[in-house]
């Protein structure tokens, strides 16, 4: 294939697919490729993925591997959380909020080695496509993005490992057979998708669950926690404080040992189909329950209820890819406003499965025991003037039963 294209940036795992796509861009594009494999706490070695760039011809300058835990969690995992955002009511985004950060990475390289392209491993049929391609051209307006399983004629399992073969890319033992199910990680959570899942009907087997314990091998006794926040982000665990990686990896070891942190899901992708995935996001759910509770004696009833509003299209915006959008950054600064007295202690319960909000305490709280108390309290409440106020509500409902009884005789 004649091309313009003198070099691409991947974004890299080093396993089979993207290995396969390595080769494909040499071969097909005949450009020169610069690899980039994110470390964002997927919990498998990568330095095997620089060992296999070199092997496939990548220079050494353009292999990049960079830890972006810290990254990931402070920049776009925490400000996601302070928005409880959840992808039709129970998804925690843990895939969708990882892309952005890649993305943005690969422009990073692109314009520090003068490539004039960048390219991923999503299929065709997926979300991840959008979401890569929507963050590179918000970034980079002009770039030219190469998304292999759209253009070429490897469409199956078989046909990837011939190409494999025939072109002297290693192929794990684990990798001959075909996989059962597919998975993508990070510090956030773990994602299945795919073969055995396919079915909703069937309930997932457990060899599928890797981040959690199931809630019946659980412990019998319950572990309590204590979370503290400061303007709306975790900053430590019972007292002790932790950089923003480190306290979701806690987080995350917490609620693997309680059996926390389970989804069996069909959503509705931003292309148009349903899909079956089963997620594990264990410290995300106790993070969760945590900024709620610290919100609901820190928060006014007007600024929760908006938050719980606007959260929705906050969620569809990073699920659909638009991180990078004006509209996302309009609601990051709203939700962030609403953060600046989110700031004391949650104590949390974990015990099978569940998390369970047991104390708040905060120096900005709103909780007034003298105000909601049934004993005689110290605030003056004249409980007279609820009548009225009772009545002035009640006027637009009188007014409709009036002519409701008029129609009605």
């Amino acid at each position: 294939m004649a091309s313009d294209v003198k070099r691409v940036v991947l974004a890299y795992s080093g396993g089979l697919d993207t290995s396969v796509i390595l080769k494909w861009l040499q071969t097909t594009y005949g450009c020169e490729v610069v690899t980039f494999t994110a470390d964002l706490g997927q919990g498998e070695e990568l330095e095997p993925a620089r060992k296999k760039a070199e092997l496939l011809g990548i220079k050494p300058e353009h292999i990049f591997i960079e830890d972006v835990r810290e990254e990931f969690v402070s920049d776009y995992v925490f400000p996601m959380f302070r928005a409880n955002a959840l992808y039709e009511g129970l998804y925690l985004l843990g895939t969708s909020i990882a892309r952005p950060l890649i993305s943005k990475k690969q422009i990073e390289i692109a314009r520090q080695v003068g490539a004039d392209a960048v390219a991923h491993g999503a299929t065709g049929k997926g979300n991840d496509q959008v979401r890569f391609e929507l963050t590179y051209y918000a970034l980079e307006p002009d770039i030219k993005v190469i998304a292999p399983w759209r253009e070429w004629d490897l469409t199956s399992r078989t046909r990837l490992l011939e190409f494999a073969e025939s072109h002297q890319i290693p192929i794990a033992k684990d990798k001959r057979g075909e996989a059962p199910f597919s998975v993508d990680a990070n510090l956030l959570h773990s994602s299945s998708e795919g073969k055995v899942l396919e079915d909703p009907a069937e309930e997932a087997p457990e060899y599928v669950y890797q981040r959690t314990i199931s809630p019946e091998a659980a412990p019998d006794k319950a572990t309590y926690i204590t979370v503290d926040f400061e303007k709306g982000d975790p900053v430590a665990i019972d007292g002790v404080k932790l950089s923003p990686a480190n306290l979701l990896t806690r987080l995350n070891e917490l609620g693997k040992a309680n059996g926390i942190g389970r989804l069996d899901l069909v959503e509705n992708r931003f292309v148009g189909m349903k899909s079956r995935g089963v997620y594990e996001t264990p410290g995300g759910t106790i993070l969760l329950a945590a900024h709620r509770g610290i919100e609901s004696i820190t928060l006014d009833r007007g600024a929760a209820h908006l938050k719980d509003e606007i959260m929705p299209r906050y969620a569809e915006l990073i699920y659909y890819g638009f991180w990078f959008s004006p509209e996302r950054e309009m609601l990051q600064a709203l939700i962030d406003k609403s953060q600046e007295f989110v700031t004391g202690e949650v104590r949390l319960k974990l015990y099978k499965g569940n998390v369970e909000v047991v104390g708040r305490t905060s120096p900005y709280s709103l909780y007034n025991q003298d105000l909601v108390t049934f004993e005689e309290g110290a605030v003056a409440y004249d409980h007279r003037d609820a009548a009225g106020f009772i009545k002035l509500n009640a006027l637009r409902l009188r007014t409709l039963g009036s002519r409701a009884r008029k129609i009605g005789s």
